[in-house]
């Protein structure tokens, strides 16, 4: 069993920035690949961005590619989503996610490609 929890969510207004954390129980870390995903009001959860289980390749939805970075730090069990210039279509509830079984060299960016989910972070940008 794997626990994940974040942590970061707040409220800012646009153009800021804020950074999730997502902290991973277990030994085991640096074998699982890692994903963030988000959920707005009234719509279905969507893929935001993937790692790899060394962090060497990364992946973004489009609409966040050259704002958000995905990174790890297998030492802390803990993988982030740095977010820079927030808009207010970024307000969500931002989930992590961890494949536990998972290739070196896999990107992973559909939901049903993972098998731990935290509970969530909700991430408010004002206009």
């Amino acid at each position: 069993q794997v626990q994940l929890v974040e942590s970061g969510g707040g409220l800012v207004q646009t153009g800021d920035s804020l950074r999730l954390s997502c902290a991973a129980s277990g030994s085991a870390f640096s074998t699982y690949a890692m994903g963030w995903f988000r959920q707005a009001p009234g719509k279905e959860r969507e893929f935001v961005a993937c790692i790899t289980r060394s962090g060497s390749r990364t992946y973004y939805e489009g609409s966040v590619k050259g704002r958000f970075t995905i990174s790890r730090d297998n030492a802390k069990n803990t993988v982030y989503l740095q977010m820079n210039s927030l808009k207010p279509e970024d307000t969500a509830v931002y989930y992590c996610a961890a494949r536990t079984i998972a290739t070196m060299a896999s990107l992973y960016i559909t939901d049903s490609q993972y098998n731990y989910w935290g509970q969530g972070t909700q991430a408010t940008v004002s206009s």
